[in-house]
C-alpha cells in the first residue's frame, strides 16, 4: 500500500511539474517591440521554418499564431529589418530594427508634369489549400503606377500595379506529402493585385504639429487605423476587417465582402511614407506597403481544382518596394501606356533593403530554375486536334437534313439537353470518387494504427 501511494505521490509531482513548465513555456511567447521606442508592433508578418506565412502578431505585439513545430520563424514589419528566432520560449521580446530607408524626393519641375510615375518591386506569398492538397506560390514582379495628380485631367492612367516582368514559382503538395514544381499554374488565387496606391489622404490632428507620435482611429469595435510619426516619416497600419469605413484603403476588393461564396478571415495593410510636410500623406511620399489577406474562397468557384463540396483557403501576404518617382507629361504618360513591354526588356530589379529570400524559399526557385522545360514538352503527346487531320465527308443527304435540324431549333435542343446529361453523370461519378477516396484514407489509418 505504501508503494502504492508512493507512486500516486510521484504521478501528482509529475503533473505538477508539467503544469508549471507549461505556464512557463506560455509566458515566454514573444512579442514584437520597436527596438527604439519598445513600443509593441501590431500586424507583424510572421514566417515558418520552410518561410511559409503563418500569420501575424495581435494588437498587443504578440505572436500567437506560431507552435513548437514552426520554429524558428522569421518576423517581417514593413521599414524595419527583419528578425529571426531560433526556438519557441527562446526570447521574450523581438526587437525590431528600423530601416531608414528614404526614397529622393520628387519635384515638380514643371506645370506640364501632372501625372506621376512610380515603378516598383512586389514580392508575394500565397497559398491556395484545402484539406488535402495545397498549392503554394513565390513571385516576384516589376509594376508600375500612373497617377494623375489633378483630377481634372482627363487622362486617368492606373492605381494598381501594372505587370511590367514576372516571375513565379509554384510548389504543388498533395495529402501523402508528395510534391512537385513549376512556373505555371492553371488558378489565379492570389490578390497581390488588388490593392493599389490611393490619392492623398489627410494626417489625423493629433499628430500634424508634432515631431514623434502616435494617433489611433476607432472603429465600432476596435481600432482601425494606427498612424504613428517619427520626424517626416509616416507608416499607417489599418484593420480593413475592424470597420467598413476602414473599405476606403482598398476599393477594388471592396465588392468581395458582399459575396456569399466567401469569407475574409483577416485583413491587415501598412503603408510606409518619408518626406511627408505638411497635413497630407502623398503619393510622391509613398516608399512601400504591405499587406496579408486569409480568406476562405477566392470569389469564384475553383471546381477543378477542389473537390466541389469541400471549401479552400487562400492566403497572401505581399511586400510592394517603391523604386524611382517622376512627375511626366500626360503625353509621356499615354505613351508609356500604349507600349507593350518583352518580358525581355524589363528586368526585375531587387530593392537593397529587401530582406534575402529564406532557404527553403530559394530551394523552390531553384528546383523550378532546373525544369527542363523543352524535354516536359516534348514528352507530352500532342492531342489529335493539333496533331492530325481528322475530317469526315458528308454526303448531301444528310447536310441536308441538318441543315433543317437547325432552322428547326432541333439541334440546339439536343445539344442542351446532351450537355446538362454530361454535367449530371459528371457530378455523380466525381462524388463516387471523393467516397472511395475517404473510405481509402480511412482504410490506410486503420491499416497504420
Amino acid at each position: 500500500m505504501r508503494f502504492v501511494k508512493w507512486l500516486r505521490l510521484i504521478f501528482v509531482h509529475l503533473m505538477l511539474l508539467t503544469i508549471v513548465s507549461d505556464a512557463f513555456g506560455q509566458s515566454r511567447i514573444p512579442v514584437v517591440v520597436d527596438s527604439e521606442t519598445h513600443k509593441p508592433l501590431a500586424n507583424a508578418s510572421v514566417f515558418d521554418r520552410k518561410g511559409k506565412f503563418i500569420g501575424i502578431s495581435d494588437a498587443k505585439g504578440v505572436i500567437t499564431c506560431a507552435s513548437v513545430s514552426d520554429y524558428p520563424i522569421t518576423v517581417r514589419y514593413m521599414g524595419f529589418y527583419e528578425r529571426m528566432v531560433a526556438k519557441s520560449g527562446g526570447v521574450d521580446t523581438i526587437f525590431m530594427r528600423e530601416n531608414a530607408k528614404v526614397l529622393p524626393e520628387v519635384v515638380v519641375m514643371s506645370k506640364r508634369m501632372k501625372v506621376l510615375h512610380i515603378l516598383a518591386y512586389v514580392r508575394e506569398y500565397s497559398t491556395l489549400s484545402t484539406y488535402t492538397d495545397t498549392v503554394t506560390l513565390f513571385r516576384e514582379k516589376m509594376v508600375d503606377f500612373m497617377l494623375p495628380n489633378d483630377d481634372r485631367t482627363r487622362f486617368k492612367g492606373w492605381r494598381y500595379p501594372r505587370v511590367l516582368n514576372s516571375r513565379s514559382y509554384y510548389q504543388f503538395t498533395n495529402g501523402s506529402g508528395l510534391d512537385s514544381v513549376s512556373d505555371r499554374c492553371n488558378h489565379h488565387f492570389t490578390w497581390s493585385d488588388w490593392v493599389g496606391v490611393l490619392p492623398s489622404k489627410n494626417i489625423p490632428k493629433g499628430i500634424v504639429s508634432v515631431e514623434n507620435g502616435v494617433d489611433t482611429v476607432w472603429g465600432k469595435y476596435s481600432a482601425t487605423e494606427v498612424w504613428t510619426k517619427k520626424d517626416d516619416k509616416i507608416s499607417v497600419d489599418v484593420d480593413v476587417m475592424a470597420d467598413t469605413a476602414s473599405r476606403v484603403w482598398v476599393p477594388n476588393i471592396s465588392t468581395f465582402f458582399m459575396n456569399d461564396n466567401m469569407e475574409f478571415e483577416r485583413f491587415g495593410l501598412r503603408l510606409n511614407y518619408g518626406n511627408v510636410v505638411g497635413n497630407k500623406i502623398d503619393p510622391a511620399d509613398l516608399t512601400g506597403y504591405s499587406f496579408n489577406i486569409e480568406s476562405r474562397g477566392r470569389g469564384r468557384s475553383m471546381f477543378r481544382f477542389n473537390r466541389y463540396d469541400k471549401p479552400f483557403f487562400v492566403t497572401t501576404y505581399t511586400e510592394v518596394y517603391m523604386l524611382d518617382k517622376e512627375y511626366i507629361s500626360v503625353k509621356e504618360a499615354k505613351k508609356w501606356e500604349q507600349r507593350k513591354f518583352d518580358a525581355n526588356e524589363i528586368e526585375i530589379y531587387e530593392p537593397q533593403d529587401a530582406p534575402d529570400l529564406h532557404p527553403s524559399i530559394q530551394a523552390v526557385v531553384d528546383r523550378v530554375n532546373n525544369v527542363d522545360v523543352d524535354k516536359t514538352r516534348l514528352a507530352q503527346l500532342p492531342h489529335y486536334r493539333i496533331a492530325a487531320r481528322k475530317v469526315v465527308k458528308q454526303d448531301f443527304g444528310s447536310r441536308a437534313l441538318n441543315l433543317l435540324k437547325a432552322l428547326t431549333g432541333i439541334s440546339s435542343f439536343k445539344a442542351k439537353r446532351n450537355m446538362n446529361k454530361q454535367w449530371r453523370d459528371f457530378q455523380i461519378n466525381q462524388v463516387k470518387r471523393n467516397q472511395a477516396s475517404h473510405a481509402e484514407q480511412i482504410r490506410r489509418r486503420g491499416e497504420s494504427k
